[in-house]
């Protein structure tokens, strides 16, 4: 049955689709495949699935499907197309096509997957909620997630992550989201966007999405320029610690973040948290703000949060002997790497050890914006700091400086501290959760 299906041939991504119905589970990566799989090749910088089509089917995958000519064709499990990437996604557009049910779209430049997590707590409560695996939020995680939302599925909540303009929009033309969510739009992936504007504008193509289709956004209405991006949607929710829909505040940050709502929704105050950190509270509330609109009841939605435990190193607190490290070192931008630091500052503690990787993808920006790390470091008294990779090496300061996480680990297993609290951080290249691991 070896065919050439055309991308913008309805009838023959039906017929894809049917194939599809048989056989729900894709895998893109050989070594993952099991029995009845759909194996997707695709294709990157440093890899090419078509080369090992023929591999998965030796491992039990149901069909290949394949974009390069050189792959063997003989097989009658192999079906070949113009582009693997682009049927893949065009076969989530079906599938999505096929459910009528809420999809909640959410981007932004922090705390977009803990928000994410923390509404899909919320939802599922109620509801048979699909939500996006980890941080599977890119070009090939967002089709993906997709396909794999059942026919039992009443919401989906899909995150959308990205580094450039356009991308965003693109994700939209196949999720299709009812409802839209931009948790913030700061100072990230800087190098791609082009500086703060250019990040606003790309994060606002899911409003624009929204407005241009009758959908519905959710707003923190806190923040001047998400009130500006959101402008023309006929459907807000507002969410803020102030003059919003459901409003709530800070009631306690340590060890975990306590929060109190003043408006919006009955719930028996305070909502204690197993996050750290204040920054965390326009994430609780976004969910917050979800779940009441989807009428689910104040306890509940208070019991889901107070239940969600952080995990992938996103403002987890963890205990090492008489030490507390607060690991946060999934990913770093200028504006998270200063709220992590500002938080920590005001901790109630003796000592504090501050241990940070280097941001990535600041693009032009990147020197200055480690400088202005190191001089907000400068403004605080810290029992010692530890400066790791990046351009944390370029610049003149006083403090511990290591070219990567492996390095600061042997020096933190020299000082050998007690009662301390230590912030880990940095950006997904630095993998600064090594820097404790196996201590």
């Amino acid at each position: 049955m070896a065919f050439l299906l055309d991308l913008f041939t309805m009838i023959q991504i039906e017929e894809l689709y049917s194939i599809y119905k048989s056989h729900p589970s894709i895998q893109t990566d050989t070594r993952k495949i099991k029995s009845g799989d759909l194996f997707f090749a695709l294709k990157g910088p440093n890899f090419n699935g078509n080369n090992f089509a023929l591999q998965a089917l030796e491992k039990g995958a149901a069909y290949a499907i394949i974009d390069e000519p050189s792959a063997d064709k003989t097989s009658d499990k192999i079906i070949a197309v113009n582009d693997a990437l682009e049927t893949l996604q065009q076969l989530a557009k079906h599938h999505r096509l096929q459910l009528n049910i809420p999809f909640i779209a959410i981007t932004g430049s922090n705390g977009k997957t803990t928000t994410k997590e923390l509404i899909h707590a919320v939802l599922s409560t109620l509801y048979k909620t699909y939500t996006t695996e980890g941080n599977l939020n890119n070009h090939i995680g967002v089709p993906l997630t997709i396909l794999k939302i059942k026919e039992d599925a009443e919401i989906a909540v899909i995150e959308m992550g990205a580094n450039h303009q356009k991308e965003i929009e693109g994700y939209c033309k196949y999720t299709l989201p009812t409802h839209g969510l931009i948790t913030n739009a700061e100072k990230a992936h800087l190098e791609g966007f082009g500086g703060i504007e250019g990040v606003r504008k790309g994060k606002g193509e899911l409003f624009d999405f929204i407005r241009n289709n009758n959908g519905t956004a959710f707003v923190m209405n806190d923040y001047d320029y998400l009130k500006q991006m959101s402008h023309g949607i006929l459907h807000i929710i507002t969410y803020g610690t102030k003059d919003a829909s459901l409003t709530g505040n800070i009631k306690q940050s340590e060890p975990f973040l306590q929060a109190e709502i003043t408006h919006g929704i009955m719930i028996n105050n305070p909502i204690s948290t197993q996050l750290v950190g204040d920054y965390n509270l326009p994430n609780i509330l976004a969910a917050i703000a979800v779940g009441n609109y989807f009428k689910i009841n104040g306890d509940i939605i208070k019991s889901a949060i107070e239940n969600y435990i952080p995990s992938n190193s996103r403002s987890q607190l963890i205990e090492k002997g008489t030490n507390k490290i607060i690991l946060d070192a999934y990913n770093a931008n200028p504006t998270s790497m200063k709220a992590a630091i500002e938080n920590f500052a005001k901790l109630n503690a003796d000592k504090k050890i501050l241990m940070l990787g280097a941001m990535a993808e600041l693009g032009k920006e990147s020197l200055y914006e480690h400088e202005n790390i190191i001089n907000l470091i400068n403004e605080y008294k810290w029992t010692d700091v530890v400066l790791v990779g990046g351009d944390f090496l370029k610049l003149n300061h006083s403090y511990h400086q290591f070219e990567n996480a492996a390095q600061a680990k042997e020096w933190l297993q020299t000082k050998n501290f007690e009662s301390a609290y230590l912030l880990i951080k940095g950006s997904r290249s630095m993998q600064m959760e090594k820097t404790f691991a196996d201590l």
